[in-house]
């Protein structure tokens, strides 16, 4: 993986800091790099992701990869500053560089992570990826929760989508987006809030659009609401009002609006 553009020197390594926004997962890199026989080399490296953080040793060779426990450790970025500043030499050694280890100056090392620790949770705050859609037109209400109907026409894609949204904090927020596009269809938990972003397999969803109304009608909602990071919205739902709608409105006025646009 290329280094990190946001550099802390430390002596014999540098701490490197970017920003990885991938799919579905996202969040803070550091990269520990030092110099091995003259060649700049990623010694160790800490995914602080969402969904599945984790971190590894020597990256660019034996890459002993372990996931961080987010039910034990908490914050991923606090548990990797954490490590670095109470078993850094050690965990050097583990990835096969005990001659960088024992080089390191800890008092600057220490220094310097203050500085790291600025930087990276800045970066989880601000570089975050969200996305922002349209609310769709017409807006089908179901008692906490409402469904947004669109058709989206993009650059090299096209498809019905379906968003569902509530009020938090009294401003409305989209809690799930389901983008039932033709060459890349795929559906959001959270587009305001984590972004999980999921890519349905065609060959195994052909239609997405009813794949996501089937979610919906097998009472799936709730569980992806909460999984969004809604768990009050999705526990004061009114399932047969939502199933109601389902029916009686959603599916038919999505399946029209389809239609519409068919070629």
């Amino acid at each position: 993986m290329k280094i990190g553009n946001t550099k802390f020197e430390a002596g014999t390594i540098t701490f490197a800091l970017q920003y990885r926004a991938l799919m579905p997962d996202q969040g803070v890199s550091l990269q520990v790099v030092g110099d091995v026989a003259g060649t700049e080399t990623e010694l160790l490296r800490f995914d602080c992701f969402d969904q599945r953080p984790h971190y590894h040793y020597a990256p660019d060779g034996k890459n002993e990869r372990h996931d961080m426990d987010k039910t034990t450790a908490g914050n991923p970025v606090g548990w990797m500053l954490k490590q670095l500043r109470a078993k850094l030499p050690e965990m050097l050694k583990q990835a096969g560089f005990e001659e960088v280890a024992n080089r390191l100056d800890c008092a600057t090392v220490l220094a310097k992570l203050d500085q790291v620790e600025e930087a990276a949770r800045y970066m989880a705050l601000k570089q975050r990826r969200t996305v922002t859609h349209n609310r769709g037109d017409p807006v089908i209400e179901a008692g906490n929760i409402r469904f947004g109907l669109e058709f989206r026409e993009l650059t090299g894609d096209r498809g019905m989508a379906i968003h569902v949204m509530s009020d938090v904090a009294g401003q409305e927020i989209e809690l799930l987006a389901f983008d039932c596009f033709e060459n890349g269809p795929h559906y959001h938990y959270g587009p305001r809030n984590q972004d999980v972003r999921l890519y349905w397999d065609k060959t195994l969803v052909p239609d997405p659009l009813c794949w996501t109304l089937e979610q919906f009608k097998t009472g799936k909602l709730p569980d992806m609401i909460a999984r969004a990071g809604y768990p009050t919205i999705a526990a004061a739902m009114d399932k047969e009002l939502v199933a109601s709608k389902l029916e009686k409105e959603i599916e038919p006025k999505a399946m029209a609006i389809r239609a519409a646009h068919a070629r």
